[in-house]
């Protein structure tokens, strides 16, 4: 069977990796009628997804989101179309979050 396997390095933390992933997942019921469900958890989260032909997961981690889809033989045929799409979508949703804030190391002088 062939697989998709998608790692994206980020710097967002869990909660805004998770925001993401749940975006994901309402397109993905939505335009793919795709069946998804969401484990949270302390250090990482992962999302379940499947439809006929497709099933996988999207696991979230505070730093990195990993994309793995095992293909069925009909939908395999698209798999260059599929991968390229879902570079692209998560992507676009990486860069367009906010980055998280970062603690400043050096202290504030007071006057």
């Amino acid at each position: 069977m062939p697989d998709i396997r998608i790692n994206r390095q980020h710097q967002l933390g869990l909660p805004a990796a998770r925001k993401i992933a749940l975006q994901w997942a309402e397109k993905a019921e939505e335009k793919f009628d795709m069946n998804c469900s969401y484990e949270e958890g302390d250090a990482q989260d992962t999302l379940y997804f499947t439809r006929s032909g497709i099933k996988g997961t999207l696991d979230v981690f505070p730093n990195s989101l990993d994309f793995h889809a095992q293909l069925g033989f009909l939908v395999s045929a698209f798999k260059d179309r599929i991968e390229t799409e879902l570079i692209e979508q998560l992507d676009k949703m990486l860069s367009d979050a906010p980055a998280k804030k970062r603690k400043s190391a050096a202290k504030k002088e007071r006057p």
